[in-house]
């Protein structure tokens, strides 16, 4: 049986969750599912949407909102956060390392093909090291929990992690539905993220910048599935969205077309795949990008956020590696521990999957969103073989782990409460120094059993509380 965040096995509430339930238990049900319509409406008028790629209907959609928090305690946060900086550093040093001396290579702890033959590893990148040595200037780690004290890292979104506009707006609606219950319970803030975004990514300024730093959000377009994030980030930073077509090189500069003509860009937030940035380095057919960025950013004058080649570490083979790149990077054992991992490129892994797979969860090394992955114990028997001639035919694009028991966190239904698997994104920048915002993004799977938690699948969201101590 799952672990249950809230409800602890004789009925009672769980500690971080007392003041919240003698809450709950006051109140009559209709109005909560009146309160739960509100929040609908609420996220309706604001524009709080996504479109999701490849599906007949690709009109814009609301993601469901659940309103019973999810909460965590002040203790539970600080294990969390320790082993979340941990995590992010030794990824920036091995992001330093295998585009410079690749020490971790030579000593044998990561196969050099996992990464030279990796398409997200940048030939481009090496030798070169971004302002202020950081790559990942913002990263989401998805944390699941098994049990009391049980948290395990399912990945590290290192490239352009999304989702921050739901944290941010989840804390504002129910901030305004229910106050009551943030003056009885002491909830840590998350509301200050775009201003300690903007302050951090100022940070990181290249050399050059003479004055304040000028920060910009590069989106793709108003036909991104996150479009609506770029430009509420961008609205509550207080800095320019641009497109690739309203920036252009000049004098060996990114510079903004404006009405008062080109004014330099200091720092670039870019939301656009490395593939897309640069037409003249990457795809050439790309209209996303700009046109020699990368020379610019190689001359030290831009910085881009994050900066290219930290693809890799979204990619699953290597989070196979994450213990080892841990402790090759920090000298010690990790805080956070991975999901077992089977690799499919190893001919013992392979064999071991193919024979299991009514246990386990396969997913493609650069797959995201819940697509192309198999849930094996709800796949058919049908579904298990068409993915078993998958794996033989290209073993070295999939990984396999266990299928978790996933704490679950209740949901309001119209018959009260009930229980659904729940996974967790905090949001960590990084500059001068490790920021990580108490809480994040929860994503809750509400189909019944189902542990798929993406909003492209049907999942939900909730304000995630960290209780002060």
């Amino acid at each position: 049986m799952a672990f249950d965040e809230m409800i602890s096995a004789d009925g009672t509430p769980r500690e971080p969750y007392q003041n919240y339930n003698d809450w709950y238990s006051s109140q009559d049900p209709l109005h909560l599912l009146a309160k739960s319509r509100q929040a609908e409406s609420i996220f309706r008028k604001t524009g709080i949407t996504f479109a999701v790629y490849g599906h007949a209907d690709s009109s814009e959609k609301l993601i469901p909102f659940d309103i019973i928090p999810r909460i965590i305690s002040g203790n539970e946060w600080r294990k969390l956060a320790q082993g979340i900086e941990q995590r992010v550093l030794a990824l920036n040093a091995f992001l330093d390392d295998i585009y410079h001396k690749q020490e971790i290579i030579k000593a044998g702890r990561i196969p050099r093909a996992l990464i030279e033959r990796n398409d997200a590893f940048l030939p481009e990148m090496i030798g070169f090291r971004p302002p202020g040595g950081v790559y990942t200037h913002i990263v989401g780690t998805d944390i699941v929990r098994t049990g009391e004290g049980q948290f395990y890292v399912l990945e590290d979104n290192a490239r352009t992690p999304s989702g921050v506009s739901y944290m941010l707006e989840n804390r504002e609606t129910m901030m305004q539905m229910f106050p009551e219950l943030f003056q009885a319970n002491k909830v840590r803030r998350v509301e200050d993220y775009p201003d300690l975004l903007r302050k951090s990514l100022a940070t990181l300024a290249p050399q050059g910048c003479e004055g304040k730093p000028r920060v910009a959000v590069l989106t793709p377009g108003i036909y991104n599935s996150a479009y609506y994030e770029h430009s509420f980030l961008a609205d509550m930073m207080g800095v320019e969205l641009v497109e690739g077509s309203d920036l252009r090189v000049v004098d060996g500069r990114v510079k903004m077309r404006t009405t008062h003509g080109y004014e330099t860009i200091d720092v670039l937030y870019r939301r656009v795949d490395d593939d897309y940035l640069d037409p003249l380095t990457f795809r050439p057919d790309s209209a996303l990008g700009i046109p020699g960025i990368m020379d610019v950013y190689r001359a030290g004058n831009i910085t881009i956020a994050n900066a290219p080649g930290t693809g890799i570490c979204d990619d699953k083979a290597i989070y196979s590696y994450m213990p080892e790149i841990v402790e090759f990077y920090t000298g010690q054992k990790a805080i956070l521990q991975n999901v077992p991992t089977w690799r499919c490129s190893e001919p013992d892994s392979l064999r071991y999957v193919l024979e299991h797979l009514e246990d386990l969860v396969v997913k493609e090394v650069h797959g995201s969103g819940g697509y192309g992955m198999l849930v094996g114990p709800t796949a058919t028997k049908k579904e298990r073989a068409a993915f078993a001639a998958k794996l033989k035919s290209r073993p070295t694009n999939y990984i396999a782990q266990p299928t978790l028991s996933l704490s679950t966190v209740p949901i309001l239904v119209k018959k009260g409460i009930a229980p659904r698997h729940v996974d967790l994104r905090p949001y960590v920048l990084v500059s001068d120094k490790v920021r990580i915002i108490p809480g994040g993004l929860t994503r809750v799977a509400l189909k019944q059993g189902s542990l798929v938690v993406n909003s492209s699948q049907g999942g939900g969201t909730k304000d995630t509380w960290v209780l002060e101590d």
